[in-house]
């Protein structure tokens, strides 16, 4: 079949489109200082953890995190003591982008950026953790409790590997995956837990271990509303976003959106994440743009030279 070749202007107006929209993207998720911030993780010399060869690098560069983020947070909210620390001490309704851009901050640092850089943001982060307490239904709960730690980091590693595997642009191995089950728990537990699970049969047994204590409570579903109904996000840009959203809930295990009261008919996941397969190829194409290809080649490569130096 012989591909579409589009006139000039048509082109040209396109990828103007594409840049604007990929800039956008990329100011929303990793802030007003994008470029900077890239540098400063890319660019840096020093030792990192993992390398491009790693599942870690592949998954964590993927646009399918743009879905799995939305994934993360609504499994994570099923836990009432960890929902009962994000609605009780989170901004993620008055500064949603904020809340974004130190999670995008905090992934990226930790999977691409220097490893004195990494410790030092881990650092800050248990600080923060030691301050989040309180009491939900009379039962008091600390966000640096281990058990706490540990389901968040659990629901994130099967979201992002979900959601790679779902809507990726490339693939894992069993293999590698279990490799980036180990990869991503090696960061996760210099928060303050023990025992992250190493392969992808562990996670899901450590997943399994949790379903006595989830339950929706009002605050997972006002998180729900706030991501469905209420993203600060112009009407323009909404069917996109929604997409991801319906691709985060069609690959939720079904007891997850029984708990968040998300009903669908036969086949209605399989249709939430052909919606979700469609909003990942649309975030991969705003950010193939080819200045934002350029940056990340540009400190890609004066890493590499810095880290042979």
């Amino acid at each position: 079949m012989t591909s579409l070749v589009l006139p000039g202007p048509v082109r040209r107006v396109r990828d103007a489109a594409r840049h604007r929209a990929a800039v956008q993207l990329r100011e929303k998720v990793a802030g007003a200082d994008a470029r900077r911030r890239a540098d400063g993780i890319w660019g840096k010399a020093g030792e990192r953890w993992f390398t491009p060869d790693d599942p870690i690098w592949r998954v964590h560069l993927d646009a399918s995190m743009f879905v799995a983020g939305i994934r993360a947070l609504l499994l994570q909210s099923l836990h009432p003591l960890a929902m009962a620390g994000v609605d009780q001490h989170s901004s993620y309704r008055d500064d949603p982008w904020g809340r974004l851009q130190q999670t995008s901050n905090f992934i990226s640092t930790t999977t691409f950026g220097t490893i004195p850089d990494a410790q030092r943001l881990l650092a800050r982060v248990r600080g923060i953790h030691r301050r989040v307490h309180g009491t939900f239904d009379g039962v008091e709960y600390r966000a640096d409790e281990p058990r706490l730690l540990a389901w968040v980091h659990a629901a994130e590693a099967d979201s992002f590997l979900s959601c790679y595997r779902a809507f990726g642009g490339g693939s894992l191995t069993d293999g590698e995956a279990d490799t980036y089950v180990a990869q991503i728990g090696s960061v996760s537990m210099q928060l303050g837990f023990d025992n992250a699970p190493t392969t992808v049969a562990g996670l899901r047994e450590d997943l399994a271990s949790y379903r006595p204590e989830l339950r929706s409570t009002p605050a997972a579903q006002a998180a729900l509303r706030f991501i469905l109904w209420e993203p600060p996000l112009p009407p323009v840009a909404r069917p996109g976003y929604l997409s991801l959203v319906a691709g985060a809930i069609g690959t939720l295990p079904p007891y997850a959106r029984r708990m968040l009261g998300v009903r669908t008919p036969p086949g209605g996941a399989a249709l939430l994440r052909g919606a979700g397969c469609a909003g990942a190829k649309g975030v991969r194409w705003m950010l193939s743009d080819p200045q934002v290809q350029a940056d990340r080649r540009v400190n890609q490569a004066t890493d590499a030279a810095r880290r042979r130096s």
